[in-house]
C-alpha cells in the first residue's frame, strides 16, 4: 500500500512549502491537492490555482510524486491541460499523477456557464479524457466534438512518463475508467457511517473487476470521503492512528494500492492533530 497526503493551496506558499517538503521527508508516495478555482470546503478563503503551485513544489522536492484530485473540463480546455501537464512533467523529471475528474459544478457556476445534468457533465468528462488519451499518442490532432475541439494540435515532447488516473463512483464511470485510465481514483460513496462507505466500495471494486477482465489497474482511494465532509457522521482518517491503520488495512483488503489522507487541519474540514500525522509516518514502511 502506497500511501499519499494532500495538502490544500489556502495557505501562501511560505506557509505551505515546508508542508509539501515534509511530506517527502517523512517518507509519502504522493502529495496532491485540489484543481479548482474556488473549492466548495472552503468557498470563503483564499485560494491559490494547483498547476503553478505544483510545480514549485516540483522544483523543490526530488522523490515524492505529485497529483491532481483532480483535474477537470469546468474551466480548463483538455489541449490546454495537456500542455500545462507537459510542463508539471518536465519540471518534475516524471512524477506527475494526472488525476482527471468531473469535478463539482461551483467551478462551472463561477464562469456562468449553462447548467448540466449530471449526465451531461460525464459525457463532456468522457470527451475530455478522449481527447487527452488521444494528444498523448498523436500528433497533429483534429477532433470534432460536442464541447471541446482542435485543429492540427501539436503535441510535442510528448507526455510519455504521466499516468492519467480518472476519477470515478458510479458504475458508468468506473467502466469508463477501467477502459481507458492508467490508474483508477475514488471517493467512495456518499454515506453516513464507515462501514456503509466501505461496502460501497467494495461494491464499486467488484464492478471495476468485472470490465478489467483480469487485467491491473492501480486504485487510488481518497480514505477522508468516509462521511466525514461538512459535518459529515465519519471521522477524518487521521483522527487516530489506530484508526488511520485500520482504515487502511481494510481498504488494502479491498484491492486498493494507494490510499490518500489529508494535512490535518485545525478545523473542519480535515481537522485533527498534526502528531498524528507524524506517528502515521513513523509507521509508513509497515504500512
Amino acid at each position: 500500500m502506497r500511501i499519499g497526503l494532500t495538502v490544500l493551496t489556502d495557505l501562501p506558499w511560505r506557509e505551505a512549502a515546508p508542508r509539501w517538503r515534509a511530506a517527502e521527508a517523512m517518507g509519502f508516495a504522493h502529495a496532491w491537492t485540489y484543481d479548482h478555482l474556488v473549492w466548495g470546503g472552503l468557498p470563503d478563503a483564499p485560494w491559490r490555482a494547483a498547476v503553478p503551485t505544483l510545480g514549485a513544489v516540483a522544483a523543490t522536492t526530488s522523490r515524492i510524486r505529485l497529483g491532481t484530485l483532480v483535474a477537470s473540463p469546468n474551466f480548463r480546455h483538455p489541449y490546454q491541460l495537456f500542455r500545462e501537464a507537459q510542463a508539471l512533467e518536465d519540471v518534475s523529471d516524471g512524477r506527475l499523477l494526472l488525476g482527471l475528474g468531473t469535478g463539482g459544478d461551483l467551478d462551472s457556476r463561477l464562469l456562468a456557464q449553462p447548467e448540466m445534468t449530471v449526465r451531461e457533465r460525464v459525457d463532456r468528462f468522457q470527451e475530455d479524457v478522449d481527447l487527452l488519451v488521444r494528444l498523448r499518442s498523436e500528433d497533429h490532432v483534429d477532433a470534432d466534438g460536442r464541447w471541446f475541439s482542435v485543429r492540427d494540435a501539436r503535441t510535442l515532447p510528448g507526455l510519455d512518463r504521466t499516468p492519467l488516473l480518472v476519477a470515478g463512483n458510479g458504475p458508468r464511470s468506473v467502466r469508463y475508467a477501467a477502459r481507458v485510465a492508467d490508474g483508477w481514483v475514488t471517493t467512495g460513496p456518499s454515506t453516513g457511517t464507515v462501514e456503509e462507505w466501505l461496502d460501497g466500495l467494495a461494491a464499486s471494486s467488484r464492478v471495476l473487476d468485472d470490465a478489467l477482465e483480469g487485467r491491473v489497474l492501480p486504485r487510488y482511494v481518497l480514505l477522508d470521503s468516509a462521511g466525514t465532509l461538512f459535518g459529515g457522521a465519519g471521522r477524518m482518517s487521521l483522527s487516530s492512528v489506530e484508526f488511520f491503520t485500520d482504515l487502511v488495512g481494510r481498504v488494502g483488503e479491498l484491492g486498493f494500492t494507494d490510499a490518500i489522507t489529508h494535512w490535518p487541519r485545525p478545523e473542519a474540514p480535515y481537522a485533527a492533530d498534526e502528531r498524528v500525522l507524524e506517528q502515521v509516518a513513523a509507521l509508513l514502511p509497515t504500512l
